[in-house]
């Protein structure tokens, strides 16, 4: 009980100590790729992963990163957005639509690092990349869009608590697998990934704060 009541007397404090952390450590993360060339923790990760190919998770990972391609994700922001403003629903319609902005910051942030895609050389490669490879924007598509659903569905009291907790797990997974397959691809390197999530929760992050300061009165429709 202490902690709950620290963290609800302290809980801006404690938003602007997250945004600010994340914020230097994307920074950093940034600085050292900049700087530097490819590191080994990066070949290594990518080696061992890739040391469990089979077809069948070749198929489902080439899948999963075929929902992060750009024509493919604006359909499905697009789509998603109407749904929701089809229910009524138009601060979460405008929330999933400013997803699409994710695609301008990471493409900002490729050309401002300028970092190679991994070479055949190095890792194996399973999917024709093209533009730069700093931030991973697959990853960074994943954590903007299905960390902005986690907040409709956290905000939304229609839905089921049984029923949030399986679409979040949901999420969670597409985020994950999402981040793996991309370095299981030979597309991006790991550190790419970890850049890609780290700017996407701070996206997230601001984007909630928003959507959240600007919810206080949930919509009352019938459960999703």
């Amino acid at each position: 009980m202490k902690l709950i009541t620290f963290l609800q007397t302290n809980k801006s404090v404690l938003f602007r100590s997250v945004l600010i952390t994340l914020f230097i450590a994307f920074i950093l993360l940034s600085c050292l790729i900049f700087f530097t060339p490819t590191k080994y923790l990066d070949i290594h990760i990518s080696r061992e992963i890739q040391e469990k190919h089979t077809p069948g998770l070749n198929t489902l990972m080439i899948w999963i990163s075929w929902l992060g391609r750009t024509p493919v994700s604006v359909v499905m922001v697009i789509i998603s957005s109407l749904c929701f403003l089809l229910m009524s629903y138009k601060k979460e319609s405008l929330l999933i639509l400013s997803t699409l902005l994710s695609g301008v910051i990471g493409l900002g942030m490729k050309m401002l690092i300028n970092r190679p895609r991994p070479s055949k050389d190095l890792v194996i490669l399973l999917e024709e990349t093209k533009y730069q490879s700093f931030p991973s924007g697959h990853v960074l598509f994943y954590t903007v869009f299905f960390g902005a659903l986690i907040l409709i569905i956290l905000r939304l009291k229609k839905i089921k608590y049984t029923l949030k907790i399986f679409l979040i797990t949901i999420c969670l997974s597409m985020i994950f697998l999402g981040a793996f397959s991309r370095i299981y691809l030979g597309a991006h390197w790991f550190t790419d990934v970890v850049g890609g999530f780290i700017l996407g929760t701070l996206c997230v992050l601001l984007m909630g704060y928003f959507y959240v300061g600007n919810s206080r009165n949930i919509s009352e429709n019938e459960p999703l």
